[in-house]
Formats: structure tokens, sequence, C-alpha cells
């Protein structure tokens, strides 16, 4: 592995949750956002130049999933338990496409307040992912768009998304 610039026992890692990367001391089990007194910043900065490429057929997306009753888990972070019917939930979300492609709003900026996924926080993007890694019918779509383009509204067993390919 090459030379990160960290102090010894620490190491760059990855976090799922917020797709950024972290530090780790495996004999101290400590875990920080910022890198650990001691560090060479260029070193580090060279280091996470050349080790946080977007791996090799891999995509990355956003969306803006609005679940319904018939979900296949019909509760979110915003909502406990949803009730509103699929056909609901697409008109919703038609609502939503139509302001994004008016210019009104970027999907990014809407997901953050409407969207039942928890990468909402993240302006729903879901970081790099490869093909087998989401449901079908998001898959296909998906990697069939340019980046930079949006989707219709996509079914899934989650519920209905709108899906902007980002890379």
């Amino acid at each position: 592995m090459a030379d990160a610039g960290l102090p010894t026992g620490w190491e760059v890692r990855h976090s799922n949750s917020k797709n950024l990367p972290y530090f780790f001391n495996g004999a101290s089990k400590e875990s920080r956002w910022e890198p650990p007194e001691g560090t060479d910043v260029e070193k580090l900065k060279v280091y996470m130049a050349q080790n946080t490429r977007k791996p090799e057929g891999k995509i990355r997306a956003a969306h803006l999933l609005v679940k319904h009753k018939e979900s296949r888990r019909p509760s979110s972070w915003k909502q406990q338990n949803i009730t509103r019917t699929k056909e609901e939930a697409i008109s919703i979300l038609k609502g939503h496409e139509a302001r994004i492609r008016s210019g009104e709003i970027s999907l990014g900026d809407l997901a953050q307040t409407e969207s039942d996924c928890s990468s909402a926080k993240k302006h729903g993007d879901l970081g790099p992912f490869g093909k087998g890694e989401m449901q079908k019918e998001f898959e296909e779509v998906a990697f069939a768009l340019e980046p930079g383009q949006l989707s219709n509204v996509v079914e899934t067993a989650s519920g209905v998304h709108l899906i902007e390919r980002l890379e």
C-alpha cells in the first residue's frame, strides 16, 4: 500500500454511510474525520488523489425516492408509516420531476427534503455502484442514462424514483 503520510498505526478507511474517507487507528480503535496529528498533509493529498478514484465499471447516480404503502418497507426517515397509494406516489414524483426539468430546483436539493431514502442527507447521492448492486429496474435505467441526464419515473420494490446519473 502506498504511503498515505499518516502516523504509525493510522489508516484511511471509507465510510459507506457517508461515502467519505475517514481515519482509523487499529491499536486504539479511534476513528476520526480529520487527519490525525503528525500527518504529512502533502503525502496524504497524493495518496487520496491516487486512491479515491471511481472503481472500474461503476457509475455514480443520485435519486429521489417516494415510497408508497406497497413498498417493501413502507417507512422512512420522514414518516414512520407510509400510507399513500402507488398512484399518489407517482403523482408526487411527477410534480418533483416538473420542478427539476423546469430548472426551478435540482434533484439533489429536492432530495434533501422530499426523498424517502436515507441518501437524502447526501443530496440523494448513492455513491459509485456497479452492475448487480442495485435493484434490476433501477440499475437498467441508471446505466442507460448519460451523465447529467434525468430519468422518467422508475418503479422498483422500494417505491418510485427519479434518477440522475452523476458520473
